[in-house]
């Protein structure tokens, strides 16, 4: 099978990627959908690390609103741990399907993961397991979105993976404007200046010093996770020169 152009990819899954549409909490039918996909896309031959966010159990960035007894801090705390929630239902997910896979949290808790190591987790992905990456940065005040840039350079990924519930980049939401653009390409100064909502203007900025390619593509309909590992074009992909021709 062709393995496609990317050596190593890394795939952001939000942690509403977890939950059914419109609910929170886990869903292992739709984790096992996810993870199916996965390792189908793995199977390629294509290295694969996972950064998974927490929203479905909790937003630290919006759990203090209604929680004045909770510093900002400690919300954020509780939100890296719900991705390691999510890790261990993902883990058990993909290797219910065959995987070989590693959980590595940036919060050490032994009893459950790996500590994230930078050369241990490439040494993973060397050696053809799925590595997924949870508790964020491991510091407060950083989204997941951010862990996921600075994961994808750390560990020397040739693309970010950005998996989501529409068809990539529009001009608007398109759930509530139905006149909304979808954007097939775009430079990371396009995403900055039009305030498109991709992900956290640090995360951008990170990717675009350091020309991390992303794309960002709907993971719901079927195959298009490996359609993704494989370079077609799907999506919307976000690098630093539009392709006129």
């Amino acid at each position: 099978m062709n393995p496609g152009p990317f050596r190593r990819v890394l795939l952001k899954l939000s942690g509403d990627s977890f939950a059914r549409l419109g609910e929170r909490g886990i869903s292992m039918d739709e984790v096992v959908h996810i993870a199916r996909q996965t390792v189908q896309a793995a199977s390629r031959g294509v290295q694969v690390a996972v950064v998974i966010g927490g929203g479905n159990i909790l937003r630290g960035a919006s759990f203090t609103a209604g929680n004045t007894g909770v510093q900002e801090a400690t919300a954020h705390s509780m939100g890296m741990l719900a991705t390691v929630i999510n890790g261990l239902a993902l883990q058990d997910a993909l290797e219910s399907v065959g995987a070989q896979t590693r959980l590595m949290t940036a919060i050490r808790m032994e009893g459950v993961a790996e500590p994230y190591i930078r050369r241990r987790a490439k040494r993973h992905l060397e050696k053809g397991r799925i590595v997924i990456l949870a508790a964020g940065t491991g510091s407060p005040f950083v989204t997941t979105d951010t862990a996921a840039a600075q994961r994808s350079l750390e560990l020397e990924a040739d693309i970010l993976m950005k998996a989501t519930r529409v068809d990539g980049v529009y001009s608007d939401d398109p759930e509530k404007n139905p006149h909304a653009v979808l954007y097939r390409e775009l430079t990371y100064q396009q995403v900055r200046e039009q305030n498109l909502r991709v992900m956290d203007a640090t995360a951008i900025s990170q990717c675009m010093e350091h020309a991390m390619p992303i794309l960002v593509f709907n993971y719901r309909k079927e195959g298009n996770i490996e359609r993704a590992v494989a370079g077609e074009k799907i999506g919307t992909i976000i690098h630093s020169i539009v392709n006129r021709s």
